[in-house]
């Protein structure tokens, strides 16, 4: 008989148990479910809600059954539904009356709606710190790349020539706000909904702050109907998460492209590369492709959420038990990502020749001829027409704006003296933009700077 069977003539059928049963996926949460109920009881004896003796081996007992599952001697049954009454089951299986006192005071409401708060706050910080190793390879290789220059991209149209460290220190700033959601996503994650009950609270009187204070909460819920019957915490957390692989696919994408022959910017280290089983000379970047695709993943998790919530009633539905596999998904599919993308990074070949040559071409210094002429006295809309017509000249001569000779600069403009070379260099488009968060090595060696400052805050 079930622990909630004293109403029922009969017991359920065996499709019924494996129908409602969460047991296979919500097991991962034991952990934190001993925890929680350890501080529960904790509380119900201290408060004398039930006897001190009674609590303490209650305790005791949870903390034999953690270890016992942690060795790999418990084996979870699905008759019991979820992770929550076969750990009861299995405490009363030991300890017989007494292991019956652990419910006072709580509903599986409110105990799985503490367990899942517990679970993503320890996994908010794991993800943070896999974030945080991407950011400190992201200065790395930074660093190394103040000189590399490299054209940037609007429309994958070759535009003005920047860094390679400033390009990756882009991705820094997204990947930094990742971090930030996460930090702002886990203080509403850290208020303790326990003592909620099943939507109306409890008669007994419940010491929450000491229970919230154990288990490391920084408040507890103010409202019990809130605090059993949102997920809004799982959902923006999910956002968070599908961001964070927005991300990552986004640079997955690029690194795509670059270790392409079309653009050879890069060449991905054999360990991190497969090959083709009928075309021998293929090195696929197939990390960087399933990580793109296993955004998809996240998103959809994303997605299950929000409609999973978007028609329930006040207070708790069976319906909010799909919040698991779809959050645990997402956590598990971000967790599998950013470690073997981080390697992925840190272990490929920047071929710098390519990536200046491609920077020659394209046109990518047409903006700095232009600025050039604004300094010489002509109106920036007559200069963008003129720079316009020479692009078409040098398009049709096959040549790049800074093979053009002084001659041929002249029939554009007269105005173009000999130091227009210098002034349309590679290197003085790069390092003239000094503005705050441009492409020069000023301007990214201090981005750079802030960045590990930032890390080092990292908590």
């Amino acid at each position: 008989m079930k622990l909630w069977g004293g109403r029922f003539s009969k017991n359920t059928d065996q499709l019924m148990d494996d129908f409602n049963s969460s047991i296979h996926f919500d097991s991962r949460m034991y952990r934190q479910d001993i925890i929680g109920s350890a501080a529960h009881v904790r509380m119900l004896g201290h408060c004398g809600i039930i006897p001190a003796a009674d609590a303490e081996l209650i305790r005791k007992t949870l903390f034999e059954i953690l270890e016992d599952i942690e060795n790999g001697k418990v084996e979870f049954e699905t008759s019991a539904e979820d992770i929550h009454m076969n750990i009861e089951t299995l405490l009363i299986a030991r300890i017989g009356d007494v292991g019956k006192r652990l419910h006072t005071g709580r509903s599986r409401n409110d105990q799985v709606a503490l367990d899942i708060r517990m679970y993503l706050k320890d996994e908010t910080q794991t993800i943070k710190g896999m974030l945080k190793a991407l950011l400190e390879i992201l200065v790395n290789m930074a660093e190394e790349h103040y000189e590399t220059i490299m054209p940037g991209y609007t429309h994958l149209q070759r535009a003005q020539p920047i860094t390679f460290a400033h390009h990756l220190m882009a991705y820094f700033q997204m990947f930094r706000r990742d971090i930030e959601r996460l930090d702002d996503a886990y203080k509403r994650m850290n208020i303790m909904p326990l003592g909620s009950g099943a939507l109306a609270g409890t008669t007994y009187p419940l010491d929450r702050e000491m229970v919230a204070k154990e288990l490391g909460f920084s408040a507890i819920t103010e409202n019990s109907l809130d605090a059993v019957s949102d997920r809004d915490f799982v959902i923006e957390l999910a956002s968070c998460l599908s961001m964070i692989m927005m991300h990552l696919s986004r640079f997955s994408e690029e690194i795509i492209l670059w270790c392409s022959s079309e653009f050879s910017f890069i060449e991905l280290d054999d360990a991190y590369s497969t090959g083709s089983s009928i075309m021998p000379q293929k090195k696929n970047p197939d990390v960087a492709e399933l990580v793109r695709g296993k955004a998809g993943r996240v998103y959809g998790s994303l997605m299950s959420l929000l409609t999973l919530m978007k028609g329930l009633p006040l207070a708790y539905n069976k319906d909010m038990q799909e919040d698991k596999e779809a959050i645990f998904n997402a956590v598990d599919t971000v967790k599998l990502c950013l470690p073997i993308f981080t390697r992925m990074l840190e272990t490929m070949r920047v071929k710098k020749s390519h990536m200046y040559n491609a920077a020659r071409g394209g046109f990518t210094n047409a903006t700095d001829i232009a600025d050039y002429l604004v300094k010489k006295g002509i109106p920036f809309r007559d200069s963008h027409e003129i720079i316009g017509r020479m692009v078409a000249y040098c398009i049709e001569k096959g040549k790049n704006i800074d093979e053009m000779s002084l001659d041929e600069f002249h029939t554009f403009s007269d105005k173009i003296d000999k130091d227009v070379y210098e002034a349309i260099s590679l290197e003085t488009c790069v390092n003239e933009r000094k503005v705050p968060g441009g492409p020069s090595i000023e301007s990214v060696k201090a981005s750079v700077r802030s960045g590990r400052e930032y890390l080092k805050g990292i908590q």
